[in-house]
């Protein structure tokens, strides 16, 4: 009987492994806004834009009509963007930038900790538990910290801090749309990106993303006073803290307010750094001991991921809502952006809800659930 009931414990927990790699792909939540003046025919979702673990994408698809003429789907977080921008709200890609960062070493933190839990005899338990953490410890260094680490991240992550440079507000003003300028800057890419590759082959759409960065890091250093530039070293804290320094100015450039959130997020970067080491030798110790409390944090994080999202998520509408630059062109209040439903912002309402992730979230935690619940009645058993 203990057999079978192992056995569909440990299905129950490779099919929350296979799920969690799924949700990593998958939109996680949907924000859009509708307006008198974003008809229905042009805009039938309204401007939408996706939340995935790596990224905020657009959710804008291209309208096949014949009254219509689109080449490609307009870029809905840029109009957002545009459209938060004028109450003061800081631009989307100035949130989660931590978590959107450090998302894949998370996620296989939390593939390798389900791992573990599926073997019952302590000493293999602890073995996976040991190459696995000690693999995503060394890859988590070498992309942070290393050179050339970019490399390292996911093609969706780098894919969505080039889109957003391409946002450049510069570039629309000396004429060129936020199209154009992507050209512009790509075919300056190109030019200088095989001197950018390193053991990669060509036509890589990262590798070409990684210059188009470089190439406008170097750029963006040039307009620095000389004592202040940087070299390019291509590392996840360089890059991160870089973007998240331009995302803050693309509209209300005011350094003696963008510095200090600089340095606070170049702070909390380098304590969830090591606070995610130290939290996988937290578990390593916890799962030496089969059936103690540090034994179940092998299963409880991922079991608890909705509600981590959601609280993460309402962390940060609240504060877009509550940190407004006294830069935009219209004086609101400080206000709690709808985290589920429907809510009402001047003319635009606003529509917030779950996607397919989500949802799969909510199965992961059902199927880890009933394996928790299996393993602990297993355990009880013998004794």
């Amino acid at each position: 009987m203990n057999g079978k009931r192992a056995l569909v414990a440990n299905l129950l927990v490779l099919a929350s492994i296979a799920l969690l790699v799924v949700i990593y792909y998958s939109p996680i939540w949907w924000v859009s806004l509708t307006a008198p003046n974003y008809p229905k025919e042009a805009f039938p979702e309204g401007v939408r834009i996706e939340f995935h673990m790596n990224g905020v994408f657009n959710g804008c698809k291209k309208v096949e009509k014949a009254e219509i003429q689109e080449e490609e789907a307009l870029d809905c977080v840029h109009e957002m963007d545009t459209i938060n921008h004028y109450v003061g709200m800081y631009p989307i890609a100035a949130g989660g930038v931590i978590e959107r960062a450090f998302s894949p070493f998370l996620v296989s933190m939390l593939v390798v900790s389900l791992a573990g839990f599926m073997f019952t005899r302590p000493a293999l338990r602890v073995t996976v538990l040991a190459i696995g953490f000690s693999v995503i410890a060394a890859w988590m260094y070498l992309t942070y910290y290393g050179e050339n680490g970019i490399e390292y991240e996911n093609t969706g992550y780098v894919k969505a801090l080039v889109t957003a440079l391409d946002q450049d507000t510069s570039k629309e003003e000396e004429g060129l749309s936020s199209g154009e300028a992507l050209i512009e800057r790509l075919r300056a890419s190109m030019e200088k990106s095989e001197a950018g590759r390193v053991g990669h082959g060509k036509g890589s759409e990262k590798l070409d993303n990684i210059e188009h960065l470089r190439i406008t890091f170097l750029k963006d250093q040039e307009r620095k006073p000389v004592d202040q530039r940087q070299q390019w070293n291509g590392s996840l804290a360089q890059v991160m803290i870089w973007h998240y320094e331009k995302t803050l100015g693309r509209y209300f450039n005011v350094p003696e307010e963008i510095r200090p959130m600089v340095a606070t997020m170049k702070t909390a970067a380098d304590i969830v750094f090591w606070g995610v080491i130290a939290a996988m030798a937290l578990l390593l110790f916890g799962a030496i001991r089969t059936g103690g409390l540090l034994y179940w944090l092998l299963v409880l994080p991922a079991m608890a991921l909705p509600l981590l999202f959601v609280i993460d998520y309402s962390a940060w509408l609240w504060w877009y809502g509550h940190r407004l630059n006294a830069m935009g062109a219209f004086t609101v209040k400080p206000f709690m952006p709808t985290v589920f439903g429907d809510g009402k912002v001047a003319q635009f309402t606003t529509h917030s809800y779950p996607s397919i992730g989500f949802g799969l979230m909510l199965v992961v935690s059902a199927l880890l659930a009933v394996a928790a619940l299996i393993r602990r009645k297993q355990l009880r058993e013998q004794g």
